[in-house]
C-alpha cells in the first residue's frame, strides 16, 4: 500500500510517499525560510502564494524519488487543519483535484494527529495508552492517547506556543529568523543557573505558560 502525504499547513510545502504505513520511500520539503526571514516571521499571504508555486514540483519530486506513479497510489492523505487557512486551502484543493482526476481515495488528516502518530514511523512504536507532548511552531499541548482517534487534552499553553515564543524572543533580541537554532546555540554556551525562572502553578490544571 502506497500513500502520498501532502502538508501545506504553515510555510513549508511537503510531500512524502509512505509504504505500508511504516516505510518512508521519499520525503521532499520546500522551505520558505528565506522568503519570510526579512519579516522576522511567517507572512500568511506570502506563504500561500509560494505553496501555489511549489505544490506540484514537490509532489512530482516525491513520486519520482520513491519510484512510484500516481496510478500506483492507494490513497492521498492531506493535512486539513489546524493551520494557516490560505496555506491549507492550497494543499487541500490540490489533493482533492488530484484524487478526482485519478479516482484515488482522499484521506483528510488532522495536523495534531499527524504530530502524535509521526512517532509510529520509527521503532519501537509506543504502546497505548501513552502521553504525547506536541511542541511546534503553532501548538504546545499535552495529550493522553488511548488509541487511534481516542485522545484527551490534559494541558496546553495559556499563551504562546513554543515555536512562537522562540521567534518572538529572537526578534526582540535581534537574533534573526528562525529564532530556534540561534537561541539553542547561545543557550548551550550560557549558565542555566543565571536566572531563577518561576515555575507557573495552576491549581487543578496541567496547563502551562
Amino acid at each position: 500500500m502506497l500513500i502520498l502525504g501532502i502538508d501545506t499547513s504553515c510555510d513549508d510545502t511537503a510531500a512524502s510517499v509512505v509504504e505500508d504505513g511504516a516505510r518512508i520511500s521519499s520525503n521532499i520539503v520546500s522551505s520558505q525560510t528565506e522568503i519570510h526571514k526579512k519579516y522576522g516571521g511567517i507572512v500568511p499571504e506570502l506563504a500561500s502564494r509560494r505553496h501555489l508555486e511549489m505544490i506540484w514540483p514537490v509532489v512530482e519530486e516525491a513520486l519520482k524519488a520513491s519510484g512510484a506513479k500516481l496510478e500506483d497510489l492507494s490513497a492521498i492523505a492531506v493535512c486539513h487543519g489546524p493551520g494557516l487557512i490560505g496555506s491549507l486551502l492550497v494543499g487541500c484543493s490540490f489533493a482533492k483535484a488530484l484524487c478526482f482526476s485519478k479516482n484515488i481515495p482522499l484521506v483528510a488528516v488532522n495536523h495534531i494527529e499527524g504530530h502524535i502518530f509521526s512517532s509510529f514511523l520509527e521503532e519501537p512504536r509506543p504502546e497505548f495508552p501513552f502521553i504525547s507532548l506536541i511542541a511546534s511552531g503553532g501548538h504546545t499541548s499535552l495529550y493522553r492517547v488511548d488509541g487511534f482517534g481516542r485522545y484527551k487534552e490534559l494541558g496546553r499553553t495559556r499563551d504562546d506556543a513554543a515555536g512562537e515564543a522562540y521567534d518572538k524572543v529572537s526578534k526582540l533580541l535581534g537574533l534573526g529568523y528562525p529564532g530556534g537554532p540561534e537561541i539553542d546555540r547561545l543557550a548551550s554556551e550560557g549558565d542555566p543557573e543565571a536566572i531563577d525562572f518561576p515555575r507557573p502553578y495552576l491549581p487543578d490544571s496541567l496547563d502551562f505558560s
